[in-house]
């Protein structure tokens, strides 16, 4: 039988890397299957998304109910937060009382944290910028506060700005404990449900090598860990590749559920009612 090329899209982020350190190394193999990697960052991965272009491929949360039509969400691969997400923070400002009538920067239009943002304050604007220059150009005066992801939550401290809001201490308290669900694998509907359980399976064991294996997946995953050192590293990648990422479970896929509901009853997002995962 011939190999099936299947491009997986994922982000040059040191978690996603460390899920797909198997795949990529070849020491998890797929039978009859070669897995093709498309590393973009999560907005353009969001933006192919609506165009169904890649089989597999990581998205932001928000993306989900634009690609529902084309993609199933796989239980495996999802980034949760379970306590902690994304931080607005602040040089100036300690409250968000004190940024109504300011400016906000956000990490992009579909991202799951913009989202959030939109969710959860009234009366705060935001303009949508790449995410690494956020702490850049609030640190310049140029915005008010910034809404970090990926290793400026955990950073921004030693950096000198003042947490004002961490959403994922918010929604687990709004939410009575459910984790806050950030970025999702998804595969696309049509390879079927045999092919698409078989990438799920392969994706589920990579991220089981690289916890077996973290001598080697740990130092792969941060080469793209944009400066942070070793530990820091690792404490971000375990952040969000955790039990909820191998299967998100029912707690997950209610999470899910939950924000896309409170989306669409805001007009945020279009009505997805309840959700099939693979």
């Amino acid at each position: 039988m011939a190999e099936r090329i299947i491009t997986v899209g994922h982000s040059p982020d040191p978690d996603d890397a460390f899920m797909f350190y198997g795949l990529a190394s070849g020491k998890v193999k797929l039978e009859d299957i070669t897995i093709k990697h498309q590393l973009e960052d999560i907005q353009t991965l969001n933006l192919r998304a609506l165009k169904g272009e890649l089989e597999v491929t990581a998205i932001s949360a928000h993306a989900y109910p634009h690609v529902a039509d084309k993609y199933w969400i796989m239980r495996t691969g999802a980034s949760m937060g379970e306590g902690y997400g994304p931080v607005i923070v602040s040089k100036k400002y300690k409250t968000l009382d004190e940024l109504k009538g300011k400016t906000v920067a956000t990490p992009g239009t579909l991202t799951t944290a913009s989202l959030i943002f939109k969710i959860f304050t009234d009366g705060i604007a935001n303009v949508d910028i790449p995410f690494d220059e956020i702490m850049p150009r609030v640190s310049s005066g140029e915005f008010d506060a910034g809404l970090l992801i990926h290793e400026g939550q955990i950073t921004y401290a030693q950096e000198g700005f003042n947490k004002i809001l961490d959403f994922g201490e918010l929604w687990e308290s709004t939410t009575h404990g459910l984790p806050l669900p950030l970025g999702l694998d998804v595969v696309r509907k049509d390879l079927g449900s045999a092919l698409a359980q078989t990438l799920c399976v392969g994706l589920k064991e990579s991220i089981d090598f690289g916890y077996k294996n973290q001598g080697e997946s740990i130092p792969y995953a941060l080469q793209w860990g944009r400066g942070i050192n070793t530990s820091l590293g690792e404490r971000f990648v375990k952040m969000y590749v955790s039990e909820l990422t191998i299967d998100m479970g029912e707690s997950g896929k209610k999470a899910l559920e939950l924000l896309f509901q409170m989306a669409a009853e805001k007009h945020l997002l279009p009505p997805v009612g309840g959700i099939d995962l693979v």
